[in-house]
């Protein structure tokens, strides 16, 4: 059995999956075949629909949707009020349940305060997306976007920082000496 903590005006229904660990904060809502691992951290007001997969150490903060499709890896923090979507064409109308997109959130991603995230449209690992940001397209691990629609300005270290690579393709993480490569416009860990 499962150990984790949920306040009284969070609905959590059956047939949810929780780790141990995990917090589930004020009027929020788990339904049912979500998974979400363990020592998560949910803030007040979010929704995890069916079938979504958090990962272990995943920080959602306040009045986040995390719809049908979306899969976030361990480590993963989503900032407040940011959205995924689930449907490209969504009209009231017509029921699309079926044409619900997956979302792939990579681990140690970082989604900024009311960034969106359209259906279908990967998240590197290790990514950084600036509040605001509106992703429409893949973004590859390490980098860091911003803007309306969301463009690529650079890269982060696993540690959160702007790596600066030199002539070779070099980069150190000035704050923990970790060290990584740029080539064909892909960063890797040394």
């Amino acid at each position: 059995m499962s150990t984790y903590f949920a306040h009284p005006t969070a609905v959590i229904d059956e047939g949810c999956t929780i780790g141990d660990g995990t917090k589930i904060w004020h009027f929020s809502h788990i339904m049912q075949h979500a998974v979400i691992g363990e020592n998560c951290n949910l803030g007040q007001n979010v929704v995890v629909s069916p079938k979504v997969v958090l990962g272990r150490n995943v920080k959602v903060q306040n009045n986040v949707s995390i719809y049908t499709g979306v899969i976030c890896e361990d480590d993963v923090f989503l900032g407040p009020s940011m959205v995924f979507t689930n449907v490209v064409n969504p009209r009231s109308a017509i029921n699309r349940r079926n044409d619900y997109q997956k979302t792939y959130v990579g681990r140690g991603a970082s989604i900024g305060a009311n960034a969106t995230i359209v259906c279908g449209n990967n998240i590197g690992k290790y990514a950084f997306i600036g509040a605001g940001t509106v992703i429409t397209k893949e973004v590859p691990a390490y980098s860091l976007w911003v803007g309306n629609p969301g463009k690529q300005i650079g890269w982060m270290s696993e540690y959160g920082h702007r790596l600066k690579f030199d002539e070779d393709g070099l980069a150190v993480c000035e704050e923990s000496g970790e060290q990584y490569r740029l080539l064909m416009n892909q960063v890797s860990k040394i």
